[in-house]
């Protein structure tokens, strides 16, 4: 059953809800920071650094041990990060038999190397998992529209439900999460689309539609086939409310949890997309809505609340929720997708590599004032988006460790002086100059780089409470 057409109930409470995000969260995170330590450290001993701590977490430690070589390992109680600790005569004293060991008496490309492993051995650790997905028999939707929302750039581009997406600006397209990349792909563009399909009942063949953007996708939390106007095939879903948010618009003016919208202003409601797609267009306008509660026929006046929407539009909302209904998909909108080992190493480097130049180009997007910063995430978000993809299985879980694992890897290798990018930077200038940078140039690139960072992750954080 395709993900996103039924709202997921935790059971249990909220207290088991939390539970399992913070769980999920050190799932997520524990093996993404050790394996970006593991990095650190294999490469700092194959070069012969002597390793003094290689710690998971922060704070104090939970557990700890100290191996033949004299390194000392821990399990810190806050699992926000970790480090490893070398010898290095900047830092503090180190006894003679070890100075030819420490870090800062080792060639640039020894020290280079060590400070790059962590990061990609995060990127490279997102090929594997995506790497071990694509073993897996994935059946998923068929490219075929399901529908087209009307006064979108598809319904005006001559879009039609059961037209079949070939390709998004000459790029093949086999479903709708490559389909939903190559939206990505135009976040914050403003320009025409070019989209491939093959016309409903044709067997062969393709046709151009264009689409034009203006600022698309430029907010936070945007749905890109909302924005862009087509959808994939939706089950036919009965208009029945499931649940009715205490306090909400709808509440107040009387709707119920069990009513079934049977029209609106005189139109009949056939499914609850219908309903939906009234309520968006109809901000604090009032609608007539004939529902039925048991076996009794009404007639309410209903106003929609307004709320902007991330591109500062007034949608409609009521603060209801769908009941959650079984259905079916029909065989012609389903495909069978299995990849064998060389074809699946090679689809998730290409994954891997995609996401890589989306990560930068969202960057770049977000400085040039083209993506919105609410865009930016912080721990809150990282951990309620791990509870989801924990409930969903752990296929989901494996894709969102790999999509982290790639996050962090393009971060880290950014040129900010606190990050292994910067000290890359740092080496950099080294091994072209001949000589380091001075003590009072690293520690004033030093303190830019731990306030842009901060700033960062008080935005990021900031950016979480409010989705809340």
């Amino acid at each position: 059953m395709p993900a996103g057409y039924c709202r997921l109930l935790s059971e249990g409470g909220p207290m088991n809800s939390i539970l399992l995000m913070v769980l999920a969260a050190v799932i997520v995170l524990g093996p993404l920071i050790a394996i970006h330590e593991f990095g650190h450290y294999w490469v700092a001993r194959r070069v012969g650094v002597k390793v003094l701590t290689f710690s998971i977490g922060f704070g104090p430690a939970l557990l700890k041990w100290t191996d033949r070589h004299g390194t000392l390992f821990q399990i810190a109680a806050i699992p926000l990060g970790g480090f490893v600790r070398m010898a290095d005569e900047r830092e503090g004293e180190v006894p003679p038999e070890d100075v030819p060991k420490a870090f800062n008496n080792q060639p640039v490309w020894a020290r280079m190397a060590i400070v790059a492993a962590g990061p990609v051995i995060n990127l490279l650790f997102a090929v594997l998992l995506y790497w071990v997905l694509f073993l897996q028999p994935t059946e998923t939707l068929t490219t075929v529209v399901g529908r087209v929302l009307p006064d979108s750039p598809a319904a005006m581009a001559g879009l039609q439900s059961g037209d079949e997406i070939t390709g998004i600006d000459g790029t093949p397209v086999a479903d709708w999460e490559a389909i939903n990349y190559a939206l990505i792909d135009r976040m914050g563009e403003t320009g025409q689309m070019r989209v491939s399909v093959r016309p409903f009942g044709a067997t062969s063949g393709s046709q151009d539609r264009i689409l034009t953007l203006n600022h698309f996708l430029g907010g936070r939390e945007v749905d890109p086939f909302r924005e862009i106007g087509f959808t994939p095939w939706q089950p036919v879903l009965k208009p029945i409310i499931g649940e009715v948010v205490s306090g909400s618009v709808g509440e107040r003016q009387g709707i119920k949890a069990g009513d079934t919208i049977l029209a609106v202003d005189g139109r009949q409601v056939d499914t609850w997309f219908d309903f939906v797609d009234v309520v968006r267009v109809r901000p604090e306008l009032p609608l007539t809505v004939d529902l039925l509660r048991g076996e009794e026929r009404l007639q309410l006046e209903l106003t929609p609340a307004a709320e902007k929407d991330n591109h500062g539009i007034m949608r409609g909302r009521l603060g209801i929720a769908l009941k959650e209904q079984p259905y079916e998909v029909p065989a012609a909108y389903r495909q069978t997708i299995q990849l064998g080992p060389v074809d699946a190493a090679v689809a998730a480097v290409h994954k891997t590599g995609k996401l890589i130049v989306f990560t930068l180009e969202s960057m770049g997007k977000m400085l040039r004032g083209l993506i919105s910063v609410e865009n930016l995430s912080g721990p809150i978000t990282i951990a309620k988006v791990a509870g989801q993809s924990a409930a969903l299985g752990w296929q989901a879980l494996l894709g969102f460790m790999a999509l982290l694992s790639v996050s962090l890897g393009v971060l880290n290798l950014l040129p900010i002086p606190v990050l292994d990018g910067g000290h890359l930077v740092y080496h950099a200038i080294e091994g072209i100059t001949g000589r380091p940078l001075s003590e009072r140039v690293q520690m004033f690139g030093l303190r830019i780089g731990i306030a842009m960072m901060m700033s960062l992750m008080l935005l990021a954080i900031f950016n979480d409470l409010s989705r809340l």
